[in-house]
Order: structure tokens, then C-alpha cells, then sequence
């Protein structure tokens, strides 16, 4: 059980997108149960916001198939979430990695490596034939949420314009000007998303990524390490394993150098997977934003304060919170769900789309 920072004087409103399920506003709960959804991982938990502080209780996190099954891959998010004490009831928030439309709760993942079996398939929906008490949905980017998290309570607070990335299964991004996501206009990535970037003529996970760093190494050893093992041995002074961190992680600070010069961040929020390793991964990604955009050199790049509560707290506060949880000054923005017809009373053969 971990309670955030004290509330500052500004933060976000939310951003995210509701599912049907239930029908006018969200309603405002004092304890929201969320679900945080990885490339590895689902974690589910409480955001409670009856105190000073908002708390984030009874966090669960169980492994998830990226490469299985559809009806596995719900079945085991479902699951996860049904550990929560009592039978949660209301609206739950959910964050997750695109491709997806969030407004419409259906995954749009097709060749990304993770989640495959889910393109075309209704989450929402599938999900609330699984959740019992659940009155409704709100999907939201996991990156965002991570970023409304860290911009209202971590380290972002205080920041006007800031910029989160997440480093795990891939580079995941958000862009914040007024604690409002960014994610349209030529001071941002297209979709506000770095993995679009194109860099040396490649996507960037093309060359960042935990699978591009595998091979990267994979290619220069023959042998086969995880991220975190080839960032120690980067530590311990290895030659191959330092040119594999050097490329890849240079390659993400020369990529996103001018947009963060050209967006006029004040601090960058770095969170994931890979931030165990940023005392290695740091300094190869600094070195890339002076070559980049030598203009954009001063922008402090920094660990996530918040850590694996940092997307919880930022899901719950995009559907669900009460109106008084935002830190004062801001405004809840919280999209009225459209009216849908209520989910089957059990859960049907899941099928995404084909051909």
C-alpha cells in the first residue's frame, strides 16, 4: 500500500477515452479499481482517494501472454483484476499500450509483437462480461497515464511542459502542456507517439526497443542476454555490450532531441522496465539528444518518482476519481461515455478481426 506526494498546485485534468457500459457521466467513486496492462504483465489495484492523498491499495500483478491467445490473454486480464478484495463496483480504468482506440475500446495491435491476437477485437466489451459489478470502462494510454500520474503527484509536478517515456517491450511516449496530453500539431510526433518517429530511415523501435536490443547484441555476441544482463555487462566495461547500449539508446536521444526542443520541454520523465539500468542507458541517451538537437541539451531528463504506481494513479484519475481528487486548480475532463447496449451475461468466443 503506497500513498503519492502531496498534491501541488497544478496538475492534469484527465485524458483518456470511455467505453460504453454505462450510460450519462462517469460516476465519481472515492475508490477506483484500475488495471495497468503491459507487454508482459497485467497489474490490478484500488486507487483510494477518501484521504488527503490518493493510495493505491491491494496491487496485484500477474504475468500476461503478449503471444497468446485472445480468449487467454482476457481470460488471464479478467483474472487479475477479479483479486481485488469484494466485488469492485462502478467504473473501472484501464491503462494499456497502443495501437488501440481508446474511444471505441477496440485493439488495433498488427504486427507490433505483442498482443496480435487481439486486433480487431471489442475489449471493452469482453472485459465487462467479465467484471462483475463493472458499470462502465475507461481506457487510456498507458504512457499518458503514466504521465498524468508522474505530472500530478511525482516528478513532473511544477513542470508546464513535459514529456514521459516509458522503455520496457518498447518506446512509449506522452507529451503534456498544461498537464493536457498533446498529441496533434507540429510540436509533436505524429499521435503524439515517439515509437512513429523514423530515425536513419527506420521506425525507432527499429533500433530501441527490448527486442532490438537483443538482437543488436544477439547479432555482435551469438549469444543471447535480456536488456537488464546486457546493461550490466555494459557497466562491468564490456566492449560489445557498450556499443549495443551506445547505438541503441544514442539513437532514442537523437530521435527525440528536436522534438522535445521543438515541444519547449522543461523535464523529461523517464519510466519502465529499462529504468533499473539508467545509470548505464543515461548517459548513451544524453550523449544523443547534444548530437540531435544541441538546443535541447539542457532539458533534464529524470526517473519516475511515482514507479509502478505512477500509471495506476494516472488511469484512475482519467475515469472515475471524484471531482475534489484532482490537486487544486485543475478541472476533471472526463468524457461522457456513449449509450451501448449492455454486455452479455457471459462471456462469448472472442474473435478479432481476420484477412
Amino acid at each position: 500500500m503506497t500513498a503519492a506526494g502531496s498534491p501541488p498546485g497544478s496538475g492534469p485534468g484527465p485524458d483518456g477515452a470511455t467505453r460504453p457500459g454505462g450510460h450519462g457521466a462517469p460516476e465519481a467513486a472515492a475508490r477506483v479499481p484500475v488495471l495497468e496492462v503491459g507487454g508482459t504483465h497485467v497489474v490490478a489495484a484500488l486507487v483510494d482517494f477518501g484521504g488527503t492523498t490518493p493510495r493505491v491499495e491491494h496491487g496485484e500483478r500477474h504475468p500476461l501472454p503478449a503471444d497468446g491467445g485472445p480468449e487467454e490473454i482476457v481470460d488471464r486480464i479478467a483474472g487479475c483484476a477479479r483479486t481485488l478484495p469484494g466485488t469492485p463496483r462502478g467504473r473501472w480504468a484501464v491503462a494499456l499500450p497502443g495501437p488501440f482506440d481508446y474511444e471505441a475500446g477496440v485493439a488495433r495491435y498488427e504486427g507490433v509483437g505483442k498482443f496480435d491476437a487481439l486486433h480487431g477485437l471489442d475489449l471493452g466489451r469482453a472485459l465487462m462480461a467479465r467484471l462483475p459489478g463493472a458499470t462502465g470502462i475507461t481506457f487510456v494510454n498507458d504512457a499518458v497515464a503514466f504521465a498524468l500520474g508522474e505530472a500530478a503527484y511525482g516528478a513532473a509536478v511544477g513542470h508546464g511542459r513535459s514529456v514521459a517515456i516509458t522503455l520496457g517491450t518498447g518506446v512509449g511516449s506522452a507529451f503534456l502542456s498544461g498537464g493536457r496530453p498533446v498529441s496533434e500539431g507540429a510540436l509533436v510526433p505524429p499521435q503524439g507517439r515517439a515509437d512513429l518517429i523514423r530515425c536513419d530511415g527506420l521506425p525507432l523501435e527499429d533500433g530501441v526497443s527490448r527486442r532490438a536490443v537483443i538482437r543488436a547484441y544477439r547479432a555482435a555476441t551469438g549469444r543471447e542476454r535480456d536488456v537488464r544482463e546486457i546493461a550490466a555487462l555494459a557497466r562491468r566495461g564490456d566492449t560489445a555490450a557498450t556499443r549495443v547500449v551506445t547505438d541503441a539508446f544514442g539513437l532514442l536521444g537523437r530521435a527525440l532531441g528536436p522534438w522535445l526542443a521543438r515541444f519547449r520541454a522543461t523535464v523529461v520523465v523517464v519510466g519502465g522496465s529499462m529504468t533499473g539500468s539508467w545509470d548505464v542507458l543515461g548517459p548513451a541517451v544524453r550523449d544523443g539528444v547534444r548530437a540531435g538537437a544541441p538546443q535541447a541539451a539542457g532539458i533534464p531528463w529524470v526517473t519516475a518518482r511515482l514507479g509502478a504506481d505512477a500509471p495506476l494513479l494516472g488511469a484512475a484519475l482519467s475515469g472515475g476519481a471524484p471531482h475534489d481528487a484532482w490537486p487544486p486548480g485543475t478541472a476533471s475532463r472526463v468524457a461522457t461515455p456513449p449509450a451501448g447496449p449492455p454486455p452479455p451475461a457471459s462471456p462469448a468466443p472472442l474473435r478479432g478481426e481476420t484477412g
